[in-house]
């Protein structure tokens, strides 16, 4: 492939990904932030997994 039109569309991918971006933007900005009952609940199931995945204390030796 020449390097022009390597180039060329490199320049079309990346026009595409930009526009992309900025539609994710709008789209992320117009949402409603998440309720507190759904913040809660993932808030609860991080602090559970990470009890459960802490390494748990050496026995006492006698």
């Amino acid at each position: 492939m020449h390097a022009q039109a390597h180039l060329a569309l490199h320049h079309l991918r990346a026009a595409e990904l930009h526009a992309e971006a900025d539609e994710y933007r709008l789209t992320r900005s117009v949402r409603s932030p998440r309720p507190l009952r759904a913040a809660l609940g993932r808030t609860l199931i991080e602090v559970g997994l990470r009890l459960t995945t802490a390494p748990s204390p050496a026995p006492a030796a006698c």
